[in-house]
Protein backbone atom coordinates (compact mmCIF):
# COMPACT_ATOMS: atom_id res chain seq x y z
CA UNK A 1 0.00 0.00 0.00
CA UNK A 2 1.19 3.51 -0.69
CA UNK A 3 -0.36 6.93 -0.37
CA UNK A 4 -0.83 8.47 -3.78
CA UNK A 5 -0.98 12.19 -4.40
CA UNK A 6 -4.57 13.44 -4.56
CA UNK A 7 -5.99 13.70 -8.05
CA UNK A 8 -8.10 16.69 -9.05
CA UNK A 9 -11.61 15.35 -9.50
CA UNK A 10 -13.54 18.52 -8.74
CA UNK A 11 -13.32 17.94 -4.99
CA UNK A 12 -15.90 19.93 -3.04
CA UNK A 13 -15.10 22.02 0.05
CA UNK A 14 -17.16 19.63 2.14
CA UNK A 15 -15.11 16.54 1.16
CA UNK A 16 -12.01 14.84 2.43
CA UNK A 17 -10.48 12.63 -0.28
CA UNK A 18 -7.80 10.03 0.44
CA UNK A 19 -6.19 8.02 -2.37
CA UNK A 20 -4.30 4.75 -1.89
CA UNK A 21 -2.52 2.35 -4.24
CA UNK A 22 -2.50 -1.39 -3.45
CA UNK A 23 -0.71 -4.32 -5.06
CA UNK A 24 -3.86 -6.42 -4.51
CA UNK A 25 -6.38 -6.94 -7.35
CA UNK A 26 -9.60 -4.84 -7.34
CA UNK A 27 -11.85 -7.78 -6.36
CA UNK A 28 -9.85 -8.36 -3.18
CA UNK A 29 -10.03 -4.67 -2.22
CA UNK A 30 -13.77 -4.70 -3.00
CA UNK A 31 -14.28 -7.55 -0.52
CA UNK A 32 -12.26 -5.63 2.09
CA UNK A 33 -14.67 -2.67 1.98
CA UNK A 34 -17.96 -4.54 1.54
CA UNK A 35 -17.79 -7.72 3.65
CA UNK A 36 -18.75 -6.52 7.17
CA UNK A 37 -16.13 -8.54 9.05
CA UNK A 38 -13.38 -7.20 6.76
CA UNK A 39 -14.84 -3.69 6.46
CA UNK A 40 -14.47 -3.24 10.24
CA UNK A 41 -10.78 -2.41 9.66
CA UNK A 42 -11.69 0.48 7.34
CA UNK A 43 -15.00 1.56 8.78
CA UNK A 44 -16.21 0.19 12.12
CA UNK A 45 -19.89 -0.72 12.27
CA UNK A 46 -20.29 1.46 15.37
CA UNK A 47 -19.67 4.53 13.16
CA UNK A 48 -22.41 3.63 10.69
CA UNK A 49 -25.95 5.03 10.80
CA UNK A 50 -27.09 1.72 9.26
CA UNK A 51 -25.21 -1.44 8.35
CA UNK A 52 -26.31 -1.67 4.72
CA UNK A 53 -24.73 0.54 2.03
CA UNK A 54 -26.70 3.57 0.85
CA UNK A 55 -25.62 2.89 -2.74
CA UNK A 56 -23.38 0.46 -4.54
CA UNK A 57 -22.02 -0.23 -8.02
CA UNK A 58 -20.67 -3.77 -7.76
CA UNK A 59 -16.90 -3.88 -7.88
CA UNK A 60 -16.54 -0.11 -8.37
CA UNK A 61 -18.12 2.02 -5.65
CA UNK A 62 -19.93 1.64 -2.34
CA UNK A 63 -21.29 4.38 -0.02
CA UNK A 64 -22.23 4.21 3.64
CA UNK A 65 -24.03 6.69 5.89
CA UNK A 66 -22.20 7.56 9.09
CA UNK A 67 -23.53 9.07 12.31
CA UNK A 68 -21.60 10.45 15.26
CA UNK A 69 -22.29 8.67 18.52
CA UNK A 70 -22.43 11.90 20.54
CA UNK A 71 -25.22 14.47 20.44
CA UNK A 72 -26.16 16.16 18.10
CA UNK A 73 -25.45 12.99 16.03
CA UNK A 74 -24.14 14.72 12.90
CA UNK A 75 -24.33 12.64 9.74
CA UNK A 76 -21.92 12.30 6.86
CA UNK A 77 -21.21 9.79 4.12
CA UNK A 78 -18.15 7.82 3.12
CA UNK A 79 -17.66 6.39 -0.36
CA UNK A 80 -15.07 3.81 -1.39
CA UNK A 81 -14.14 4.00 -5.11
CA UNK A 82 -12.15 1.16 -6.60
CA UNK A 83 -10.43 1.02 -9.96
CA UNK A 84 -7.55 -0.95 -11.45
CA UNK A 85 -4.25 0.89 -11.62
CA UNK A 86 -1.54 0.80 -14.29
CA UNK A 87 0.58 -1.80 -12.45
CA UNK A 88 -2.20 -4.40 -12.15
CA UNK A 89 -3.12 -3.45 -8.59
CA UNK A 90 -5.88 -1.22 -7.28
CA UNK A 91 -6.44 2.48 -6.73
CA UNK A 92 -8.76 3.03 -3.74
CA UNK A 93 -10.24 6.48 -3.17
CA UNK A 94 -12.06 7.17 0.08
CA UNK A 95 -14.35 10.21 -0.07
CA UNK A 96 -15.74 11.43 3.27
CA UNK A 97 -18.49 13.97 2.58
CA UNK A 98 -19.96 16.29 5.21
CA UNK A 99 -23.18 18.29 4.91
CA UNK A 100 -22.09 21.86 4.06
CA UNK A 101 -24.04 23.44 6.95
CA UNK A 102 -22.54 20.98 9.43
CA UNK A 103 -19.04 21.56 8.09
CA UNK A 104 -19.49 25.32 8.51
CA UNK A 105 -20.75 24.75 12.06
CA UNK A 106 -17.70 22.60 12.88
CA UNK A 107 -15.17 25.06 11.48
CA UNK A 108 -16.65 28.28 12.87
CA UNK A 109 -17.33 27.19 16.45
CA UNK A 110 -14.79 28.39 19.00
CA UNK A 111 -12.53 25.62 20.27
CA UNK A 112 -13.19 26.46 23.92
CA UNK A 113 -16.99 26.37 23.77
CA UNK A 114 -19.01 23.60 25.30
CA UNK A 115 -22.38 25.24 24.58
CA UNK A 116 -22.78 26.42 28.16
CA UNK A 117 -23.18 29.96 29.40
CA UNK A 118 -19.91 31.45 30.60
CA UNK A 119 -19.96 34.17 33.27
CA UNK A 120 -17.39 36.83 33.91
CA UNK A 121 -15.59 36.55 37.24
Amino acid sequence: MSDAPGRDRNKQDNELVLDYEFDAPPDKVWRAVTVPALRERWLPGADLAEAEPVSSIAGEEVSYRMREADFPHRESSVTFRIEPNESGGTRLSIVHRFAPAELRQWTLRAANTNRSMMRAA
